[in-house]
């Protein structure tokens, strides 16, 4: 049923290392799919703020991300079990699903926290995912 799947993580959440990268590892061997794990970074090379970084700093976050994200992913992944790796930058959902629309993705699992009322009135990025993903989506709940 599924082919691939992309797992969103934030590189600083717990929750996403103990809960969403493990549900979705575990649906990938499950169903023998590809799995995929994106972490979103702000655009520091786009309107009035790439003026206030040096030339050449996005390309490097950027790199430091990807080799973080690496480190990290690999190390939880189960024996015989491969990931790919994808750095978005700017919106966090509307990086996911550009990227999920463009490599074919069938399964989005992402992390969701306890909702705060600031939630309920403008919608956090799972939510959004949610209703603008043109695949499945899973919400890992904490």
């Amino acid at each position: 049923m599924f082919k691939k799947i992309l797992v969103s993580v934030d590189l600083d959440s717990p929750f996403d290392w103990d809960r969403t990268l493990p549900v979705a590892t575990s649906i990938a061997q499950q169903w023998g799919a590809a799995l995929e794990a994106m972490t979103v970074i702000p655009d520091y090379g786009k309107g009035m703020v790439s003026q206030f970084f040096p030339t050449g700093y996005e390309d490097k976050v950027v790199k430091m991300t990807m080799d973080r994200l690496r480190e990290q992913v690999d190390s939880r992944l189960p024996d015989g079990l491969k990931a790919s790796h994808l750095v978005g930058e700017g919106n966090i959902y509307e990086a996911l699903l550009q990227t999920a629309r463009e490599r074919g993705t069938d399964l989005m699992v992402i992390g969701a926290h306890r909702p705060e009322l600031s939630d309920y009135l403008l919608g956090p990025n799972a939510a959004r995912v949610v209703r603008h993903a043109g695949c499945s989506v899973l919400v890992v709940r904490d």
